[in-house]
């Protein structure tokens, strides 16, 4: 291992131009890195670009940014549909795509054929470990999960995950990239569904949701005990709303595909809002009313 990890990465692509994505491709802009936001499609560019710009412009006019830093940042963004072009000169990708098993194969596939030799190959989802997509390389020890949490651009918490192929070379690279943009990286030492963070979250939430189904009390009072009681920022019930109960819900079938265990499946109430298409904060409707 090099004594700079660092040395090799100049310019980062993040594949997805949706809010992680965009927000993390805005995050190492900020810290000074080259950087593209990729997407297939035009108008999810132009609508990155559009919020990114608002959010810069917000965050100027309260004094969190300076208009210099701001305005240097997005000459190193780049957005584009090109993937191919921008993968070509890449050091290190993240991928912020769908959450498909097939389709993330398929793009690492792809970026294997088109990276640098030495290029990364990150995937940010917490819910399909980087060993379900290495071996759709021919680079499985340079592939890893980094997990970077909603939103990007506030959130600190960076997760590092390697699988069993991982080299030490790439974990370390990994976690001192995530330092460089000004994150705090927490290394796994091997896979786990959810990893740390979304676990401890999930025992509260599987906690609250069994409390709410049990009648022992309703579901704002026990939004009310973990903000007034655990000094959490809100409850587990209003973070569903915000992280969005189809997520929740999603997160839990793909934990139940994982171990087949039964109690990895949803709970009842998240099944029937799901059904209903109430989703929280993203529909106006979830455990809370938003209109």
């Amino acid at each position: 291992m090099s004594e700079n990890p660092l040395k090799e990465i100049q310019h980062i692509t993040v594949i997805g131009a949706g809010a992680m994505g965009s927000q993390i491709a805005m995050v190492c802009a900020l810290a000074g890195y080259d950087t593209d936001v990729v997407d297939i499609k035009q108008e999810a560019v132009d609508k990155a670009s559009e919020q990114l710009h608002s959010r810069m412009d917000r965050d100027v006019s309260k004094g969190r940014r300076t208009q210099q830093d701001v305005d240097a940042a997005f000459e190193r963004l780049t957005f584009s549909t090109d993937r191919d072009a921008c993968a070509a000169q890449a050091d290190f990708v993240i991928e912020a795509a769908v959450e498909d098993l097939t389709i993330k194969r398929q793009v690492f596939a792809e970026l294997d054929a088109v990276c640098p030799e030495h290029t990364i190959l990150a995937t940010n989802s917490s819910n399909i470990v980087s060993s379900r997509v290495a071996d759709a390389t021919h680079r499985p020890e340079k592939v890893c999960n980094v997990h970077f949490f909603n939103p990007a651009l506030v959130m600190k918490c960076v997760e590092v995950v390697p699988h069993e192929g991982t080299s030490r070379e790439t974990v370390e690279t990994a976690m001192e990239l995530a330092r460089s943009i000004g994150k705090a990286a927490v290394e796994l030492k091997k896979e786990v569904p959810g990893f740390v963070a979304n676990r401890l979250l999930g025992a509260l939430r599987t906690e609250a949701l069994k409390l709410y189904e049990d009648g022992v009390a309703d579901y704002k009072d026990i939004d009310v005990a973990a903000k007034t009681a655990l000094n959490h920022p809100m409850g587990p019930f209003e973070l569903m709303d915000m992280v969005g109960i189809d997520v929740v819900y999603l997160i839990r079938l793909a934990e139940y595909e994982q171990t087949g265990d039964p109690a990895s499946l949803p709970a009842e109430s998240i099944t029937a809002k799901y059904e209903a298409g109430d989703y929280g904060r993203k529909t106006g409707h979830g455990w809370y009313d938003y209109e």
